[in-house]
């Protein structure tokens, strides 16, 4: 049974180039077999594999795995239906998509503040 989610706030994605398959999992709130197992419905998700087989995701990846998580979870989206709804490119004009994001630059940007020592409006 698909797990709902319990909080609708993600942690934020850190500003590296590559991520573990154990960071990805953190980040996405779900187990690292289930991504291994989005990698094998989902073609969009490629990560790249490097010495020892390892995976190493990119921030790309991240969001679309945060998508997968979003049309799974919490709209209710079989893996056969999310599928379509990904490779027909309308979660691009999905407008939780652009909130997910702007909440993202926002927690970045105030983080950005508190290091430089400026206040937080």
């Amino acid at each position: 049974m698909l797990e709902p989610s319990h909080n609708n706030e993600l942690p934020v994605i850190p500003g590296k180039r590559y991520f573990t398959i154990g960071e990805v999992a953190e980040l996405c709130a779900v187990k690292a077999h289930v991504l291994r197992y989005w990698e094998q419905e989902f073609p969009q998700l490629s990560p790249v594999k490097r010495r020892g087989n390892r995976r190493y995701y990119q921030r790309s990846d991240v969001i679309t795995i945060r998508q997968i998580r979003s049309l799974l979870y919490d709209q209710g989206y079989t893996i056969g239906g999310a599928k379509q709804k990904l490779s027909s490119h309308e979660v691009k004009d999905d407008t939780s998509q652009y909130k997910q994001l702007i909440r993202q630059m926002i927690t970045e940007l105030e983080e950005v503040l508190e290091v430089l020592g400026a206040p937080i409006k």
